[in-house]
């Protein structure tokens, strides 16, 4: 027998089919369904409910348990763990996830689902929650306002000067990011970090030559 062999041996060894008794797979797959529901209910009530979609959070409570089978029997049998690399390399998933935190939950639920499989329940309690602290935290955190888009428009062009002069009565920052003219009138967008809405938008309707004024705020992402 040559070195060869002995390392195909001991590799064929190590990956028997019955190494796994019934209490180490209910244990593992028992571990990976609370923490699956763990998961579920993290999400159910830290999503925004614009976002929220039930059908992905009853897949983020199940992947654990099928990760981590998967990574049972990988570790149980040579061959399937073969298999397995060849049936994985082949899957592809089309579905465009809507938010970005979902990217963050999708990976936390296999990734759990890989460590129980490991076997170490001490380090997947501990990473979730080490994850439920920071999702949470970081909701704590003071969030700087989103610049807001003022839409104005006017029957003179002359107007500007006017408009950016009361825009700086209510804002630091204004910045005349589009100017469109007609022989109606016309229509300027300002971007402006605003502190009295109410106020600003009743004092440009006071304006005479004013036809009409938008104020566009959203709760995105902030920019620096």
């Amino acid at each position: 027998m040559n070195f060869a062999d002995v390392i195909k041996k001991s590799v064929l060894e190590k990956f028997q089919v019955g190494d796994l008794s019934t209490t180490s797979i209910a244990v593992t797959l028992g571990m990976a369904v609370l923490l699956g529901l763990f998961i579920y209910f993290v999400y159910r009530f830290g999503s925004k409910s614009g976002f929220y979609n039930r059908d992905f959070n009853k897949s983020l409570a199940t992947l654990p348990v099928i990760t981590a089978a998967i990574m049972l029997a990988m570790g149980s049998n040579i061959t399937i763990s073969l298999g397995m690399v060849g049936a994985l390399s082949i899957v592809r998933f089309r579905n465009a996830v809507k938010a970005p935190i979902d990217l963050t939950y999708l990976f936390w639920s296999i990734s759990i689902g890989i460590v129980i499989g490991a076997g170490l329940f001490e380090l997947a309690v501990i990473l979730c929650l080490a994850i439920t602290a920071l999702l949470y935290g970081l909701d704590l955190l003071p969030v700087f306002r989103a610049p807001c888009l003022l839409v104005v428009s006017g029957k003179e062009i002359t107007l500007e000067a006017e408009l950016i002069a009361i825009a700086k009565e209510y804002s630091r920052s204004v910045k005349v990011r589009s100017r469109n003219a007609s022989k109606s009138g016309a229509e300027w967008i300002l971007e402006m970090q605003v502190r009295n809405e109410r106020d600003l938008l009743q004092k440009i309707a006071d304006v005479d030559t004013v036809t009409s004024v938008h104020l566009i705020t959203h709760d995105g992402d902030v920019r620096f």
